[in-house]
């Protein structure tokens, strides 16, 4: 992952610490490949929301092709991901196609187009073999990587291009910041976010079946009364973790708390029966035999 370039449409700001819906460009980025077997950033180093490898290019802020090979140095894998630190909406599922069809094929590398069909290749993965082969074809007879583009490369290898307009969106200016703060607040997009931000803050790596929670929530607020609902899935946390935590306990504890709440909605109901014109006794219940009945 490259994240040392000098940001200049951001003023020199440090972008790869910008947030977006409360999480650091490149915590998010760190987090559509969390299955990674190595994780290497090229950049000074800074927290991040899971342990990475840290490595620099010589000199530092040398461009992307001296920071790839620098990258490239601490890794013996035979396929790599070489993704920016500012890509917002960059996901899992997109970098395991990614990954997937250069698998399946036989060319050097996986990369995506961008809405207006232009390669992204920092948001690819690539043959590691391919890579260094034209690092090394650049830097022979002692040339310097220092300052070249990335296209020296890439316009050497046999490419496969997937166009995604929405993973490929890289934060170049403050403008772009903006529409991806406000892209993730969009209705279908700002619960998924908040999910993803809180674990991360919280240090939970866990997934769980958010619509049972809600479902619990809202049977909570319905049948019992509305601060229930946080109550209630605060409590089915706290006892998920005291059984051992992970995504069975969470729903063994979810489902009693949604039997219970389904058992005090259904005697809050019978408590209203007289009203309705049904007897205020239990179907079972003996005659009244008393003298004064």
């Amino acid at each position: 992952m490259l994240a040392g370039g000098a940001a200049r449409r951001l003023g020199g700001a440090d972008k790869p610490g910008l947030r977006v819906g409360g999480r650091a460009l490149l915590d998010r980025v760190l987090a559509a490949c969390a299955g990674a077997r190595t994780t290497v950033v090229v950049a000074g180093p800074r927290p991040t929301a899971r342990p990475v490898t840290w490595a620099r290019e010589d000199p530092p802020g040398g461009g992307p092709l001296a920071a790839l090979a620098a990258g490239l140095g601490h890794t013996s894998a035979e396929h790599v991901l070489v993704l920016s630190a500012d890509l917002p909406f960059l996901a899992g599922p997109t970098v395991g196609h990614l990954l997937s069809a250069l698998a399946a094929g036989d060319a050097d590398g996986v990369l995506l187009t961008d809405a207006d069909g232009r390669d992204q290749p920092l948001v690819a993965a690539y043959r590691a073999r391919a890579l260094r082969r034209e690092l090394a074809a650049l830097t022979r007879d002692g040339a310097d990587l220092t300052g070249l583009p990335l296209r020296r490369l890439t316009g050497a290898l046999r490419l496969t291009r997937v166009p995604d307009a929405v993973a490929s969106f890289d934060c170049d200016t403050w403008d772009d910041i903006a529409t991806a703060r406000a892209r993730i607040r969009e209705h279908g997009h700002v619960l998924d976010e908040w999910i993803s931000a809180a674990k991360d803050e919280l240090g939970i790596d866990l997934e769980v079946d958010t619509h049972l929670l809600l479902d619990l929530a809202r049977d909570a607020a319905h049948g019992v009364a509305r601060p229930a609902a946080p109550l209630t899935t605060f409590l089915v946390g706290y006892a998920a973790g005291r059984a051992g935590g992970g995504p069975e306990a969470v729903a063994e504890a979810a489902r009693k708390a949604a039997a219970l709440a389904e058992r005090w909605a259904e005697e809050a109901a019978s408590a209203s029966a007289p009203a309705a014109g049904r007897p205020d006794v239990a179907s079972d219940a003996a005659p009244d035999t008393r003298p004064d009945a």
